[in-house]
Order: C-alpha cells, then sequence, then structure tokens
C-alpha cells in the first residue's frame, strides 16, 4: 500500500512540532470556507432515529434543485473522498481483473488520492498536463475543474468534447466540481443528464464552511449511483447531515459567495503586498509561488500560520481564505518580518 498523501490541517501535529495550542494556530492549510453558515435548526429525530428514506430523499431533491441536474437525483455520500475510492471497483463491475494496460488518466498536478487509489488497485495511473493527452486506451479520465491546486479552469465545450471521446471508446470521464460552488457557470452538473459515461462529484462542506461533517455528492446515471449507493452500505450519511443539506441547500447562498469574493481578493492584497506571486487559485484558496517557499512556510509555522507546500513544486504555497481582517493583519506581519 502506497504511503499516505500529506493534505490540508494537521494543526495538531504543526503545534506539536513549532508550540502553541492548536486552537490559537491560524489555520490557512485547506481550501475550506472560513466563516461557516450559521446552523439551521436540526430536529431532534434526525439525532435519534437511523436515517429513513424521507431525509435521504429530501436531501437528494434539494441537491438536485441546488446544482440544476435536472432528471439525475445527486447521491449524498460521506464526503467525496468514499466514492473517489470506489472508482477501481466501477471499472472492475462484472468481476473483471485490472491488467497493465488498464491505464487511468489523471491531469495533474491536483487532488492526490486520484491517482493512490487508482495505482493501489493495480491500474497504471497516467498523470497528464492537458486535456489533449488523454486518448483511447484510457478506461478513466479524471478532472478536477477548477483545478486544486492551481485554479487551473477547463471550458464545459472543451470537457463535453472529452467525455464524447471517453465515450466513444468505451471510458468514463469524472469531474471533480469541489470548488466549483462559488462560480456556477463552471459546472456541467445541468447538463449531466446528456452525457451518460459521465460521474460528477460536488463537495458540500467547502463552500459551507462544514468540512467537519463529511457529505458531498455525485452525479451520474442512475446504474453508477446505484451501484455506488450499495458499495457505501445502508446509513452511509447520517441523518443530521442530511437535514442540513436539505436546508442549506434550499438557501439562498448569495451572501456566502459575496462573503468569499471579499475573503478572496484581502489574501491576495496581502500575499501581493508581501511580495509574493500569484500563481492561481480559486474562491477558496491562492496559490503563490516564491523561490524561498521552504522557508516562508517555515517563518509562518514559527508564527503559529499553517499554510499548505507541496513536495512536488518546492516553489509553491497555496494559501486558503483569512476569516476576517484581524486575520489579514496578523498573516501580513508575519510575511512582512520574513527576511528574504
Amino acid at each position: 500500500m502506497s504511503a499516505p498523501i500529506a493534505h490540508g490541517g494537521g494543526i495538531t501535529a504543526a503545534a506539536a512540532a513549532f508550540g502553541g495550542r492548536p486552537e490559537d494556530w491560524l489555520d490557512l492549510s485547506t481550501g475550506i470556507n472560513p466563516c461557516p453558515v450559521a446552523l439551521p435548526d436540526i430536529p431532534a429525530r434526525a439525532w435519534h432515529r437511523l436515517p429513513d428514506r424521507h431525509l435521504v430523499d429530501e436531501a437528494r431533491f434539494a441537491a438536485r434543485d441546488h446544482y440544476g441536474s435536472g432528471a439525475i437525483l445527486p447521491l449524498p455520500v460521506p464526503g467525496t473522498q468514499s466514492v473517489i475510492q470506489l472508482l477501481p471497483r466501477l471499472l472492475r463491475q462484472g468481476g473483471r481483473v485490472a491488467v497493465t494496460d488498464d491505464r487511468v488518466a489523471v491531469v495533474s498536478p491536483t487532488y492526490g488520492e486520484y491517482a493512490r487509489a487508482f495505482a493501489s488497485a493495480g491500474f497504471a495511473v497516467d498523470a497528464v498536463d492537458d486535456i489533449a493527452a488523454i486518448g483511447g486506451e484510457h478506461r478513466l479520465a479524471v478532472v478536477v475543474n477548477p483545478n486544486n491546486p492551481d485554479g487551473r479552469v477547463w471550458s464545459t465545450e472543451t470537457l463535453i468534447a472529452l467525455h464524447e471521446r471517453m465515450k466513444a471508446a468505451g471510458g468514463i470521464l469524472v469531474v471533480d466540481e469541489a470548488f466549483s460552488d462559488a462560480d456556477p457557470a463552471l459546472s456541467l452538473a445541468a447538463r449531466a443528464q446528456e452525457f451518460p459515461n459521465l460521474i460528477i462529484f460536488r463537495s458540500f462542506g467547502k463552500f459551507f464552511g462544514l468540512a467537519g461533517l463529511r457529505l458531498g455528492f455525485a452525479i451520474a446515471r442512475q446504474d453508477i449511483l446505484a451501484g455506488f449507493e450499495d458499495w457505501l452500505g445502508p446509513w452511509a450519511v447520517s441523518g443530521p447531515a442530511l437535514s442540513l443539506a436539505a436546508s442549506l441547500l434550499r438557501s439562498d447562498v448569495s451572501a456566502i459567495r459575496h462573503s468569499l469574493d471579499t475573503r478572496s481578493a484581502a489574501l491576495q492584497t496581502t500575499l501581493t503586498s508581501a511580495g509574493l506571486r500569484i500563481r492561481g487559485g480559486t474562491a477558496l484558496f491562492t496559490l503563490a509561488a516564491d523561490s524561498r517557499a521552504s522557508d516562508i512556510y517555515t517563518h509562518l509555522c514559527r508564527h503559529h500560520i499553517l499554510v499548505r507546500k507541496f513536495d512536488y513544486a518546492p516553489d509553491w504555497l497555496r494559501f486558503g481564505l483569512t476569516p476576517d481582517p484581524a486575520a489579514d493583519r496578523r498573516l501580513g506581519e508575519a510575511l512582512q518580518g520574513f527576511e528574504r
């Protein structure tokens, strides 16, 4: 089994290495809304009883309306990581065992768990830097749109053309839209019913600031969703999570998008004022580049600020959003104190 991938988070380990209480650290290492929404009331029965079918259905109808997926009812899952790990099983339906020519393409660099899941299952994984490099030899292709960590965006027309190529070769296209909530125009969800070999993953916790809820949605044709549901088993998503999803997905989210735009602009101002070069990003994070990124990372840790560094790109640092102007000042002062 391959080694675990280093993701954002890890405040406990950072505090153990650099001191301070975890709760006093400023965690900018993830792409999660730092201003979580106010929680609606959760009925007591959602805590007391197993999540009955009506709770699942309410969440699915709310997700359909929110994502605009038409005839497709998105499937709630306990975080999209849970279904990423099911993708190799999807390709092996019917008892087929992967052989050396079973190839998967992942547009890279991106979220590392896709490559890890397929490699661990015996598939050959091609990390490609462009959609044009995906060919008929690939049984499945993964595109994260917008991409993590650089914010690269692919147009819907380009992704639809890729789907048609994949379908013609009997392959599947997975589009991970975990960071698309702030810009719905990027999403293929509204046209998903047109494309039988398309799977879309949507995150819930990042946009609403509730990552600890462990909730996401899969959008695909019914037989694929039924397979995921069967493999996840009964009661995969908790009653409180389903209740929150049904309420929040029906709410007006314009204020959330405005808040993310404001926080993103403030973060970029802070970074550029400190001399960092903006390399890319989304509404939920900014990727900066600097030749001394590793030293800056350590310097920030000594100030109890955690950001994300990358072993494959030593000059990159990804900064999640700051929650408020006070945090902007704290980050700015720490960066200004770095001796170049």
